[in-house]
C-alpha cells in the first residue's frame, strides 16, 4: 500500500469535508499509520482517572470534551502486553510512538481488580437470590430484600464504572503499533537498507525533460483545466495517457491474476469504522482521508481497505486459506501538508487509479507471502525496462499496522531522484483484530467442522486463530506514468511504449508529439 504520512495518535480533530477543496490520503506509495477506534481521533494523552463515584464530580466542560466511547473494540491481548511490558516499550520508542504503554498498564491493572469486585458482588447477589428461593421469616425475607437490591445498586454503579474504564482501556491501547520483524532496520528512513537493486540509471545524450513538460508537449495532461474544475492536484488525462492508463491497470491485472490471485473492482465509499480497523484516521489534524459530512462514510486512499473488510467478522475455513486478491479501484488523498516542487504534477494527487495485492493467510505463512509480494513486484517493475531499488524500511517509517515494509523505489531522470512507486507491508494480526477475520485449523482427527467458508456464528471444532493481512502495490498509475515518460523519452520529444504494455495499446510502440 501507499503513503508516507504517519497517522499515529495525537493529532487534534479535524474532518475534510467534501465541500471543501481539500487534498486525500497519503502521500500515494507509502505506507499507512494510524490509530483505530473512531474514539482515537486525537488520542491525546490524558492522566489517568479515578472510575468510580467520583469520577461523576467531573466538570461539564470536562465532560464536553471528553472523548466519544470506540464504536468497536480490538480483541487485543492485554495480558501480552503486560507480560512483554519491556518490549513493548522498545518497540513503541523505535517506531516514534506516542502512544503511552505505562497509562494502559495502569487500566489495565484497574480493569482487572474492578472486574473482580463485580464478579464477588455478583457471586454475592445470586447467593442472595439463591437464600430466598426456600421458606423463610418475614422479617429475614425482609432482610434479603434490602440485601440483595443494596447489592444490585452497588452492582449498577461498578458495571458502568467497568464499561467506562474499559473504553478507555480500549482508546489508549489502540495507540500502540504492530510489533515489528526482527530483522527490519532500526532508526528513521534514512537508516531503511537496500535490499535489491535492478538495472542502472539511463545515460541521455540531450537534456531530459520532466513528465509535466513531455505532458504538456505530448498533450498528455490538463492541469490546468482540471484546476478550474475540481481544484489543485487534480488533472485530466487526453490521448494516449487515456490508453496508457488503461494498459497498466489490465496488464497490471491480468499478470498478478496468473499467480492466483483473485480479480476485485471494490467499492470506493466505505464506513468509517472500517477505516479505523484498518489502521487509518478518518479524522483529525492533518488526515489523508476525505470523510463525507453528515455520515460514517469516507472515500478510500487504497484498496487496502475495501479488501481488507471483505471478511469482517467471520471465520475462515482453514482450507481457504490463503485468500489472495488483486484489486482495482481509484483512491483520494488529501496529501494534507505535501508542498514543494517534489511533489508537482502526477507525483502527489488528490485522485488516482490503483491496483493493490492483499492477501489473507495463515500466521506461519505470513513472511513466505510478504516475499511473493515483493516478488511479484519486483517482476512487474523488471518487465517494464524500470532502473528501481528496493529497501527494507526502518521502524521510524513504519505506519502502525505494519510489522515489516518493502518499498520500491524506482529512478525518475526528469525529477533527478528515485520516487516511491510501490510497497508491500506485511501487517501480521494488527489488521485482523481490528476486523474480526479469524479461521478455524482443520482438526487433527475426524471431528467434523461446519464447511460453511464464511460462518459469521463460527461454530465447529476448534479454537479460532486471527489470520495475519498483507498488501502490496501492484501499480499506482501516476507514478508509473511519471517512470515511464521520464525513463523512455527519445530526443525528439517522443516516448517509447514498453513491449509488455504495447499489446494492451492496440499496438502502439511510440508516443509522438502533437503538431499543429
Amino acid at each position: 500500500m501507499l503513503t508516507r504520512t504517519c497517522f499515529g495518535c495525537g493529532g487534534a480533530a479535524l474532518t475534510t469535508s467534501l465541500r471543501r477543496n481539500s487534498c486525500l490520503f497519503f502521500s500515494p506509495l507509502r505506507t499507512l499509520t494510524l490509530p483505530f477506534s473512531s474514539s482515537l481521533a486525537s488520542c491525546k494523552r490524558t492522566s489517568p482517572r479515578q472510575f468510580s463515584v467520583s469520577a461523576a464530580l467531573a466538570t461539564q466542560e470536562e465532560q464536553k470534551v471528553a472523548t466519544k466511547p470506540p464504536q468497536w473494540k480490538a480483541a487485543i491481548d492485554f495480558k501480552w502486553i503486560r507480560d512483554n511490558k519491556d518490549l513493548v516499550a522498545a518497540n513503541i520508542k523505535n517506531r516514534n510512538s506516542i502512544a503511552n504503554l505505562e497509562l494502559v498498564l495502569e487500566l489495565y491493572e484497574k480493569f482487572l481488580n474492578l472486574q473482580k469486585e463485580v464478579e464477588r458482588l455478583r457471586a454475592e447477589r445470586n447467593s442472595v437470590a439463591n437464600k430466598m428461593k426456600g421458606k423463610l421469616e418475614p422479617s429475614v425475607r425482609q432482610a434479603l430484600v434490602e440485601e440483595g437490591k443494596s447489592l444490585k445498586e452497588g452492582l449498577v454503579a461498578l458495571e458502568e464504572n467497568l464499561v467506562e474504564l474499559s473504553d478507555k482501556l480500549q482508546q489508549e491501547a489502540q495507540c500502540i503499533p504492530n510489533t515489528t520483524h526482527p530483522d527490519a532496520p532500526i532508526g528513521g528512513e534514512e537508516s531503511s537498507v537496500i535490499r535489491k537493486t535492478v538495472g542502472s540509471p539511463r545515460e541521455f545524450g540531450f537534456d531530459v525533460k520532466d513528465h509535466l513538460q513531455l505532458g504538456k508537449e505530448l498533450d498528455l495532461f490538463d492541469f490546468d483545466a482540471a484546476s478550474e474544475v475540481s481544484g489543485s492536484k487534480f488533472y485530466y488525462l487526453k490521448n494516449e495517457a487515456v490508453l496508457l492508463e488503461m494498459a497498466l491497470i489490465n496488464w497490471s491485472i491480468s499478470h498478478v491474476a496468473k499467480r492466483g490471485f483473485t480479480p476485485l473492482i471494490t467499492p470506493e465509499i466505505v464506513r468509517s469504522s472500517v477505516v479505523e480497523k484498518c489502521g487509518f484516521q478518518p479524522r483529525g489534524q492533518n488526515t489523508q482521508v476525505y470523510s463525507i459530512e453528515e455520515s460514517d462514510q469516507c472515500l478510500i486512499g487504497t484498496a487496502e481497505i475495501p479488501v481488507g473488510g471483505i471478511h469482517m467478522d467471520s471465520i475462515l475455513s482453514e482450507s481457504d486459506l490463503p485468500l489472495k486478491y488483486v484489486a482495482y479501484s481509484h483512491c483520494f488523498r488529501t496529501e494534507a501538508g505535501a508542498a514543494g516542487a517534489a511533489t508537482k504534477g502526477l507525483y502527489r494527487v488528490h485522485q488516482f487509479s490503483k491496483v493493490e495485492m492483499f492477501v489473507f493467510c495463515k500466521p506461519e505463512e505470513s513472511d513466505l507471502y510478504h516475499e511473493e509480494l515483493i516478488e511479484i513486484e519486483e517482476e512487474l517493475f523488471t518487465s517494464l525496462g524500470l532502473h528501481f531499488k528496493t529497501l527494507d524500511m526502518a521502524t521510524g517509517d513504519l505506519g502502525a499496522p505494519a510489522y515489516r515494509k518493502f518499498d520500491v523505489e524506482a529512478w525518475m531522470p526528469g525529477l533527478g531522484r528515485y520516487g516511491e512507486i510501490s510497497s508491500a507491508s506485511n501487517c501480521t494480526d494488527y489488521q485482523s483484530r481490528r476486523l474480526g477475520i479469524r479461521f478455524r485449523p482443520t482438526p487433527s482427527d475426524s471431528t467434523p467442522t461446519n464447511t460453511n467458508n464464511n460462518s459469521k456464528k463460527g461454530k465447529g471444532a476448534g479454537p479460532t486463530r486471527f489470520v495475519h493481512t498483507l498488501n502490496a502495490t501492484a501499480c499506482a498509475v501516476p507514478r508509473m506514468m511519471i517512470c515511464l515518460l521520464e525513463n523512455f523519452q527519445r530526443e525528439d520529444g517522443s516516448v517509447v511504449v514498453p513491449e509488455v504494455l504495447r499489446g494492451y495499446m492496440g499496438g502502439l510502440e511510440v508516443i509522438k508529439p502533437k503538431f499543429k
